[in-house]
């Protein structure tokens, strides 16, 4: 049936190249020589029509992928966009939305913000280890003028839930986390009373983070202890806590560039691969014959 419906159309167009003649139909959707989609009437060659058609028919499946899986922006997503648009070119939302063209606006931030919204989330679990990182990145490490330092915390914000008076509160959790520094500081676990005892999201890891850059006082105040030196006990957006450091290392502070490029040409090089997935498994039919 597939068949007979393509050769139909083929037959039913013939080579008449009008404006609105189809030109390919991906999944059911048509693209026409003036669509929306492209411009091929002003392409100049038959190999940009092809990439233009190509071009168009990634965004399609794009958007219908988009669609699918409820990944297509919101109404204020689209408002915070035209109105940094608008803003940019010093007007109103109003007075852009009284452009003639302002429908073909609106519809491509929709679009790019559904591929946008579409493309971190393919790529949201991709990782890149460190150690990748450091030797795709290796000639950028050369001058190590930046310090980092990994610490473990235990991080405690509630210790009597029948208490609401915030002083008590913090004197019986620094009263407690001085009790376990006692205790690690004469030689128990502090990875195993941070799993026991932390209420912060790291305590599965012992409260080990990642590689923290040195600044601020509370990290200059950390840097300054000695490997597996129980600090003193100090304020965090999640509560009070006492650490230990666990390691320090120094890096070029141009890898921190490196690593964003890395990790971007590795979502880049990903994303392309699923989209080339994407397109085998649909249905795409480019009628050459009608283009230049």
């Amino acid at each position: 049936m597939k068949q007979i419906f393509v050769l139909f159309l083929v037959f039913f167009t013939g080579s008449i190249c009008a404006d609105n003649s189809i030109v390919a139909i991906v999944n059911k959707i048509p693209i026409t020589l003036n669509s929306t989609q492209i411009n091929l009437l002003e392409v100049n060659t038959k190999d940009q029509q092809i990439l233009a058609i190509n071009n168009s028919i990634d965004n399609i499946l794009q958007l219908q992928k988009a669609t699918e899986l409820n990944l297509t922006p919101t109404k204020r997503d689209i408002e915070n966009v035209l109105n940094d648009i608008a803003q940019s070119n010093n007007l109103s939302l109003k007075e852009l939305m009284n452009f003639k063209d302002f429908y073909f606006i609106e519809k491509e931030v929709f679009e790019k913000l559904s591929i946008l919204n579409l493309q971190r989330f393919i790529t949201k679990d991709l990782m890149v280890s460190e150690e990748q990182i450091l030797t795709l990145c290796s000639d950028k490490n050369v001058i190590k003028d930046e310090k980092q330092i990994k610490i473990a915390q235990i991080i405690i914000s509630e210790i009597d839930n029948q208490n609401n008076d915030l002083a008590k509160k913090n004197l019986l959790i620094k009263d407690f986390l001085s009790k376990l520094a006692s205790h690690i500081e004469k030689g128990a676990s502090f990875e195993a009373f941070a799993k026991l005892h932390s209420q912060h999201p790291s305590y599965y890891n012992g409260g080990i983070t990642d590689w923290l850059r040195v600044e601020g006082p509370t990290l200059k105040m950390l840097d300054s202890l000695g490997i597996k030196e129980v600090s003193e006990i100090y304020m965090t957006d999640f509560g009070l806590a006492i650490a230990t450091k666990v390691d320090e290392r120094f890096i070029s502070s141009k890898l921190k560039e490196c690593k964003e490029r890395v990790i971007y040409e590795h979502a880049e090089m990903y994303y392309s691969d699923w989209l080339t997935n994407l397109r085998e498994e649909a249905n795409i039919e480019i009628y050459y014959d009608k283009l230049l």
